[in-house]
């Protein structure tokens, strides 16, 4: 991302300081208001009366978002401006977390809609705010957003549920107690609005750029993120009801649902300097895909081994998730191809993922078991496997052709 070089000046020490810790709180926010709502979600469908779909599609709403949304962040980013768009998408957090204080099923809708949108806008933006003011240490600050956003999600989930239960608080009192954290961003986050940086080559995709969806290669890149999502979602939303019915309490089940989340955000310490180095990642994508589908199994079979399970699924499924992003990079051959290559993956990836969870619920209506959605889960993941095999290849579209 360019910038003029007016508007690129150089940090203090305290103005730099205050920007990472900035990056840091509003990742914190990018997972734990919509995932937070796992453990407590029996407690949310007793209290509407929902059914599984309608449960399912609550935990699909910011998915949807995502998918909807994220085109449109950039130009939100070139009209207000990258640090006044990421405040915008922090206030947007907050006021869907607030409107949960609501005793009413469509506020509830309504609120994660709009926590998904605020969400949306700042998964696009915030890689491009650090390959901008941490260009030689994208690595490093990539890695420590992305463990961010894995252990406070992971924090609030684990805690959620036991807080549900203290003095009496309710579920809504639990998922509210996020709004702490979200104002704390937004407090921090206005030491940069002084400045009103505008990306510049955010450009929408040509004509030129559309023909990555011509590409096997790029359709094996999106279906490897994709039904990877597919997964990951039904577990981050599912997880903790499948524990339950296999013997668990509500507070282990919400503790290794929080573990689920901490695991997928670990492998980003060992893989990003890792592909630096490794050229070919077929035999990788390979193991991890499988590693995934093994361990759902292991969830469905085994259930006493569930801790195990989870870390597992929750590690290999975080891993399969990080090489896809790389490929989107390491795969094409120009700025323009990347960007069409991420808006194709993106698109395709929050469709499947926002269907999984709805699925998931339906199939557990219909049978009264969770069987049928954990092979759902070991498919995906053993489709992740082969479509990493291709896209894993060391080459490009233009040169996948030949």
């Amino acid at each position: 991302m360019a910038i003029s070089k007016l508007d690129h000046i150089p940090h203090s020490r305290l103005s730099g300081i205050l920007l990472v810790v900035g990056i840091l709180l509003i990742a914190a926010n990018l997972r734990a208001p919509f995932t937070g709502i796992a453990p407590v979600l029996a407690q949310i469908i007793d209290h509407f009366g929902f059914s599984g779909s309608q449960a399912g599609f609550l935990t699909t709403l910011p998915l949807i978002a995502f998918a909807v949304i994220s085109p449109m962040a950039a130009t939100l980013a070139r009209k207000q401006g990258l640090e006044h768009a990421l405040f915008i998408a922090l206030i947007l957090i907050m006021v869907g977390i607030a409107s949960r204080f609501v005793n009413s099923a469509a506020m509830l809708f309504i609120g994660t809609t709009i926590i998904g949108v605020g969400i949306a806008i700042a998964n696009v933006l915030l890689p491009s705010l650090i390959k901008r003011d941490f260009a030689t240490k994208v690595a490093l600050m990539t890695s420590a957003y992305v463990l961010t956003m894995g252990v406070t999600s992971g924090g609030f989930s684990a805690m959620v549920f036991p807080l549900s239960q203290l003095n009496g608080l309710g579920w809504q009192l639990a998922l509210g107690s996020a709004a702490i954290l979200t104002l704390a961003s937004l407090i921090i986050w206005t030491a940069q609005l002084g400045k009103h940086t505008r990306p510049a080559n955010i450009a929408p995709l040509s004509a030129t750029a559309k023909s990555v969806w011509r590409y096997l290669l790029a359709w094996q890149i999106t279906l490897l993120l994709g039904l990877n999502s597919l997964l990951t979602y039904i577990i981050i939303t599912w997880l903790p009801s499948i524990l339950t019915d296999t013997g668990h309490s509500a507070i282990q089940a919400g503790t290794y649902h929080g573990a689920f989340q901490i695991a997928t955000a670990l492998p980003g310490l060992v893989l990003i300097p890792l592909l630096t180095k490794l050229k070919d990642q077929r035999a990788l994508s390979f193991i991890l895909g499988m590693f995934s589908a093994v361990s759902v199994l292991g969830l469905l079979y085994m259930p006493h081994y569930a801790f195990a399970w989870t870390i597992t699924l929750g590690f290999s499924s975080g891993a399969c998730f990080i090489l896809g992003l790389s490929f989107i990079s390491l795969r094409t051959d120009s700025a323009q191809q990347a960007a069409s290559l991420s808006g194709m993956s993106q698109c395709m990836g929050y469709s499947l993922a926002a269907v999984g969870p709805m699925i998931a619920g339906s199939l557990h209506s219909t049978t009264g078991s969770w069987d049928a959605a954990l092979w759902l889960c070991a498919i995906a993941a053993v489709l992740c496997a082969l479509f990493g095999l291709g896209g894993g290849r060391n080459t490009t579209l233009e040169k996948s052709t030949d």
